[in-house]
């Protein structure tokens, strides 16, 4: 089992940043690729960001040249780290661990809220 716990949401102005944390614990040896997912009220939970157990990193288009997913493996910890926030990056955050077993755990979410 993997437990994920999110943190650094909160109500920023449009072109602020925000910083979202995700503290992994449990079976971390089998965890090969985490991400970032967010889901806006009344859409479908879509991917913001990956990074692979090699450190390669992959981006929704939407937020190319804004984000940046990053992971300190020493402290089991992985991060989203967001720029010229936009309104429509409001919703909810989530951090995904997939285990290289094909399980797959979620945190409980963080709200980001981007006001115009």
């Amino acid at each position: 089992q993997v437990q994920l716990v999110e943190s650094g949401g909160g109500l920023v102005q449009a072109g602020g940043s925000l910083r979202l944390s995700c503290a992994a614990s449990g079976s971390i040896s089998s965890i090969n690729v985490m991400g970032w997912y967010r889901q806006a009220s009344g859409k479908q939970r879509e991917l913001v960001a990956g990074i692979i157990s090699g450190g390669s990193t992959s981006y929704a288009d939407s937020v190319k040249g804004r984000f940046t997913i990053s992971a300190d493996n020493a402290k089991n910890m992985v991060y989203l780290q967001m720029n010229s926030l936009k309104p429509e990056d409001k919703g909810v955050y989530y951090c995904n661990a997939r285990s290289r077993f094909l399980h797959e755990y979620w945190g409980q979410g963080t709200q980001v809220t981007v006001s115009s």
